[in-house]
């Protein structure tokens, strides 16, 4: 199944000359959603991971059904304000502006192997910040996955440079 022929392009959204690469139509069909996730599971099975975190709000989309696949624990990434118990934050940069994101404080253990999930890995802003705050929480980064890379962007280098390794199920240059 080539999975990009259920990625549909929006130009000039969320502002002009931006290109957004909208996952919905992978989601409303069962058969590419399931193969995403079952990509996903192929690819991380042997990681060791103890839990699963993924940001707010598409990364859930792929974190938590991965999670259940793979007989780990969901750790949701979210928005300031989100996360009713202790948390901590961290500010990072987006291709159009800056965002935050928390994680609960007794999400992670140290030492615990962390597998982080997104939907799409664009300049690597928000990625980074998941990597910051899964290694303040003490845990080991074992693999960053993401349904969609955009190639002409280099977020993996972002990642790369962070001394983290980038998995993708499709790429757009």
């Amino acid at each position: 199944m080539n999975l990009r022929d259920y990625v549909r392009d929006i130009q000039n959204y969320p502002k002009e000359g931006i290109t957004f690469f909208d996952i919905a139509p992978i989601l409303s069909n069962p058969e590419a959603f399931q193969y995403a996730v079952d990509q996903l599971a192929e690819k991380f099975k042997d990681c060791g991971a103890t839990k699963i975190v993924a940001a707010e709000a598409r990364g859930f989309i792929f974190g938590a059904p991965l999670a259940l696949q793979m007989k780990i624990g969901f750790v949701p990434i979210r928005k300031p304000g989100k996360l009713p118990f202790k948390n901590r934050c961290v500010t990072y940069d987006l291709e159009y502006g800056t965002d935050t994101l928390c994680i609960h404080d007794d999400a992670i253990e140290k030492g615990e192997k962390v597998l982080i999930i997104d939907d799409l890995l664009a300049t690597g802003g928000t990625a980074e910040g998941m990597v910051k705050l899964v290694k303040e929480a003490g845990g080991d980064i074992v693999g960053n996955g993401f349904v969609i890379q955009l190639g002409f962007l280099e977020g993996n280098k972002v990642l790369k440079d962070a001394g983290q390794e980038v998995t993708y199920l499709i790429e757009i240059d």
